[in-house]
């Protein structure tokens, strides 16, 4: 069963990531993909994830594909103008690859080539239009194409902060865009999620949360200072700090994590950070 079909039929899916290597090689990544292809139901790739230079989602998906499990190709408008951003959907299409997640990407300022000039030439939801054009069979210039794509598409929707609302507004203009899912990001207060999850229902949009291991309490911080929409409760990261053992410790906070918003989601986007292997001792804590 697909992806959409899953979604459609209201399963509850389970995604993990899959960060691309920086290089060529990819024997590693595929032992990551034949340790947990019976654990999850498809493979997140990222696309220049914090602006670093990797291989590019599209060739990992197409492996992914040829192997038989599902990807979802990622696709950033940050780094290409909008030819170069079609042209990725329809080669994705051409290499039968349905499922797109679009982004806004990362400021290459941040990344390892930080003299890279960002592009911009689309944002979020004019990506997003682009994507819903070609489903419909032309071009943002309107022009006809000899085909259609089929994609499932979906983007990123923060899920709300202590003391910064949910914007509906912009969950419905991506709605209205064609989104037929929503990941969100990580997630690490299950009481802000479910509010979060009750405002959102009324667009009956599958969403897919984000929980990420957490390897140190360095990386615990940083998240909770740097990334937009991510806050970690001071808990968390005390009971981190007193771990003994930091891996055991993070695996047990996912799980609990997952076990508690699972009722106000459909899904459960698990982003390892290099803990791949850790991926199944989650769902096992987790039961699933």
């Amino acid at each position: 069963m697909s992806l959409k079909e899953q979604l459609v039929s209201g399963k509850f899916v389970l995604i993990a990531e899959l960060q691309p290597p920086k290089g060529n090689q990819v024997s590693e990544l595929m032992e990551h993909v034949e340790h947990l292809r019976s654990r999850v139901d498809a493979f997140s790739v990222p696309d220049l994830q914090n602006a670093i230079m990797r291989l590019g989602s599209l060739s990992v998906c197409t492996l992914l594909k040829g192997k038989g499990v599902d990807p979802i190709f990622n696709l950033s408008c940050r780094h290409r103008n909008r030819l170069a951003l079609q042209s990725d959907l329809l080669n994705a299409s051409a290499l039968g690859l349905e499922n797109i997640l679009i982004l806004q990407g990362d400021d290459p300022s941040f990344g390892d080539h930080y003299e890279a000039k960002p592009v911009l030439d689309l944002d979020l939801l004019g990506l997003l239009e682009a994507a819903q054009q070609l489903r419909e069979g032309r071009d943002l210039a309107g022009h006809e194409l000899s085909g259609k794509t089929t994609f499932t598409l979906g983007t990123q929707i923060e899920a709300g902060t202590p003391g910064h609302g949910l914007d509906l507004n912009d969950v419905e203009k991506k709605v209205r865009s064609g989104v037929d899912f929503f990941f969100t990001n990580s997630i690490f207060d299950p009481d802000l999620f479910q509010v979060f999850s009750e405002k959102v229902s009324p667009f009956q949009v599958p969403i897919i949360a984000g929980i990420t291991l957490l390897k140190s309490v360095g990386m615990a911080r940083y998240i909770s200072k740097h990334v937009k929409g991510t806050s970690i409760p001071e808990a968390i990261i005390d009971r981190l700090m007193k771990a003994s053992d930091k891996q055991k410790t993070s695996v047990e906070i996912a799980a609990e994590l997952v076990k508690a918003i699972r009722p106000f989601c459909q899904g459960i986007h698990l982003i390892p950070i290099g803990w791949e292997s850790q991926i199944p001792v989650v769902l096992d804590h987790s039961g699933l």
